[in-house]
């Protein structure tokens, strides 16, 4: 590759910014459904991957979302710091049964805790759970699937 087409290349990439790294994480994908709702879920499992989350993308597809698993069950509580997206947050017991589900704005410290113990958390879409009819007490299909806890 020519010198002045691979230095545009590498600004190109550059340019794109953490938005487009974020879209190839490279982390398990699981699909999951909840009321005949089928979604596709990368799972956040580990410390790492679990503290950035959804950070610094720009947007997250319809019907896409990202499923935290946690090695037990304990009160969660989410916040929206360098997140760009309008998120809803899903909080599990370990059944995969919603316990509550409320929305976040993004870029704020704001806490946005579970209403008691969850041993996962879904975070979708803002209104993606409200424009399905998906309430607590729904149980999330599929969650056996994912990798364990880190």
């Amino acid at each position: 590759m020519k010198t002045p087409l691979r230095s545009l290349l590498f600004v190109l990439l550059l340019a794109a910014g953490p938005a487009s790294a974020a879209e190839n994480t490279g982390l398990p994908e699981i699909n999951l459904t909840i009321n005949k709702q089928t979604l596709i879920a990368e799972v956040a499992a580990n410390d790492n991957s679990r503290t950035i989350g959804l950070m610094h993308r720009r947007m997250l597809p319809e019907n896409r979302g990202m499923l935290f698993v946690f090695p037990y069950t304990t009160a969660l509580s989410f916040w929206m710091m360098n997140t760009f997206i309008p998120l809803s947050i899903a909080y599990l017991d370990e059944a995969g049964v919603i316990i509550n589900i409320t929305d976040m704005k993004p870029q704020t410290t704001d806490p946005h805790p579970s209403s008691r113990p969850a041993r996962y958390a879904l975070e979708m879409n803002q209104g993606w759970f409200a424009k399905r009819g998906i309430k607590a007490g729904a149980k999330v299909e599929g969650i056996d699937k994912s990798p364990p806890a880190q």
